[in-house]
């Protein structure tokens, strides 16, 4: 019932999407703007924004949010793998590789200015067009924030459990977190209802986070769509990396772009002998239990069922 959920969701996001760059013009401007809509992608962020909107009474339509935050994530990917000089996204050349550095910038602003501009010509009520882009605005600065952070992290010999679950809330949840608070808002949600959905998806993103980071070393570059083990090389800080540092244990390979696949290998046996990757899976299983708590203050039904499995899918993913 998710799968089926998510696809028909998707489609209904992905004719607003576009609707919203039919006709636009330069042309490879915005075939770099919509380079990795086009590419695929579960539009995860967007179905939370439409359940959350239908868990809330659904009072207005929720699809020009749903769209702006998945503008709003695209946007933050190309930039995210401008800093990281990633190659691939969607298993396909990522936008700076294709249209340059320059170019790709110029593509996330794009994006950015383009999800405001969805919101502002909703047909929602005015007060809350404007409450939806206070709260995606604030999720926009947190997130260069936990860029920030995470750029950070990389000259430092360590970093604390603490402080890279504070950049993966910034970074990653709150986004999560804002998707769930605006379809509230759309759907009519109280004060506590918006606060249960906000931290019901700041909650999820954490959860979502580290999983990513445990994909990033167990799953095939296939299956990720990007490049596999790219962590160990860029010697991101995550919390499997500063678990198996905190246990003295030395990570072969770590901050080397040019690893072999014989020290990748011997890297991955580290994380494993340490039990790290095992700590982040069980890290991720608790914050997914607090999110979905969260969702109490709503009665039962078919669509709260439909959120819990979501949440569910993001920490289930790749096992």
């Amino acid at each position: 019932m998710l799968q089926h959920e998510l696809k028909a969701r998707a489609r209904v996001v992905d004719e607003c999407l576009g609707t919203i760059f039919e006709g636009a013009s330069p042309e490879q401007l915005y075939r770099a703007c919509t380079h990795y809509i086009y590419a695929g992608g579960k539009r995860l962020r967007p179905v939370v924004v439409m359940l959350a909107c239908e868990l809330s009474g659904g009072e207005d339509d929720p699809i020009p949010c749903a769209a702006a935050v998945e503008l709003i994530h695209t946007f933050t990917l190309i930039h995210d793998d401008i800093m990281d000089r990633d190659e691939l996204r969607r298993g396909i050349p990522t936008v700076h590789t294709l249209w340059g550095e320059a170019g790709a910038i110029l593509a996330g602003d794009t994006l950015y200015s383009k999800a405001f501009e969805t919101i502002a010509h909703s047909t929602m009520p005015p007060e809350k067009r404007s409450e939806c882009i206070a709260v995606l605005s604030r999720a926009c600065t947190s997130i260069c924030e936990g860029q920030w952070m995470d750029m950070s992290f990389e000259d430092r010999a360590s970093v604390s459990e603490q402080e890279y679950l504070e950049m993966v809330e910034k970074k990653t949840a709150v986004l999560y977190g804002a998707a769930a608070e605006v379809g509230g808002i759309v759907g009519g949600a109280s004060k506590g209802q918006r606060e249960a959905l906000y931290e019901f998806g700041r909650l999820c993103g954490i959860a979502f986070q580290i999983q990513d980071d445990v994909l990033d070393l167990v799953a095939s570059e296939d299956a990720l769509g990007k490049d596999a083990l790219s962590d160990i090389r860029q010697g991101k800080k995550t919390l499997i990396a500063i678990h198996a540092l905190s246990k003295g244990a030395t990570i072969p390979a770590f901050g080397d772009t040019h690893a072999s696949t014989d020290e990748l290998r011997r890297a991955m046996e580290v994380l494993e002998t340490t039990g790290s990757i095992q700590y982040a899976m069980d890290t991720a299983q608790r914050y997914l239990a607090m999110a979905k708590a969260k969702l109490d203050v709503f009665e039962d039904c078919e669509v709260k069922t439909l959120l819990l499995e979501l949440a569910d899918f993001l920490v289930s993913r790749g096992y």
